[in-house]
């Protein structure tokens, strides 16, 4: 019995973590990571630009770090919190690229005004998954795969801003791996110590319950001799 309660308070140890590849910002910034090297491949110079080995970094950055910082967080929600922060770094320096990109090949930016903002909203908006972008890799323009790759920063920011808001609260009231370690142990003693009050009990109810039948038992013993001597 006692083995089953620890095992009950061991399991409030270690945080139940949000599936990586389940998130959709991690889906987004795994295309988003796919895209930008195929448009550095594409669009920008193999020899003598480290521009290129920026972008491709950030976007692996921002991906890799949103792993790392799922999987540490089944142990520390603190650290889960530091590399997803790592990864919102890295994207906005990657939408810094694409936006410094537009800027200096004088490529239109896509804003609400453009005609085709509207429709590439929708199209980023509903989907995550790489393979809804990859088959058009090969046919999207300079200018289209670097206004999809800023709107997919800007989707990913704000996706990740809602996520971190909700860890920072849950940290706050669930604390890290050290207070529910603490709330674990502390959870584990008190049921041990109310589990020996309660043995303790039924050992007085017992004790008192044999005296009673002892006292019994004694009475018609006392009552038989009494008998035997009668007679």
């Amino acid at each position: 019995m006692q083995q089953e309660d620890k095992s009950k308070y061991e399991g409030k140890v270690l945080r139940k973590a949000s599936n990586w590849k389940e998130l959709y910002f991690y889906q987004k910034a795994n295309t988003l990571y796919q895209l930008t090297f195929v448009f550095c491949e594409r669009f920008l110079p193999k020899y003598g630009d480290r521009t290129v080995d920026q972008m491709v970094q950030a976007a692996r950055s921002g991906k890799q770090n949103i792993i790392e910082g799922s999987e540490d967080g089944k142990t520390s929600t603190e650290m889960e919190l530091k590399l997803l922060n790592v990864a919102r770094s890295s994207i906005g320096e990657l939408c810094e690229d694409y936006q410094d990109h537009i800027v200096k090949h004088h490529l239109p930016l896509w804003d609400n005004s453009h005609p085709r903002y509207g429709t590439m909203l929708t199209f980023t908006q509903q989907h995550n998954a790489l393979e809804d972008y990859e088959p058009y890799f090969a046919q999207w323009s300079e200018e289209e795969m670097a206004n999809i790759g800023l709107t997919l920063c800007h989707q990913i920011d704000a996706m990740m801003n809602g996520y971190l808001r909700a860890l920072e609260k849950q940290y706050v009231t669930e604390g890290g791996i050290k207070e529910r370690m603490y709330a674990a142990r502390t959870g584990y003693r008190q049921t041990q110590e109310e589990e020996r009050k309660q043995l303790l009990l039924e050992n007085q109810q017992l004790k008192a319950e044999l005296a009673k039948k002892q006292a019994e038992i004694d009475q018609l013993k006392k009552q038989l001799h009494d008998s035997n001597r009668s007679e």
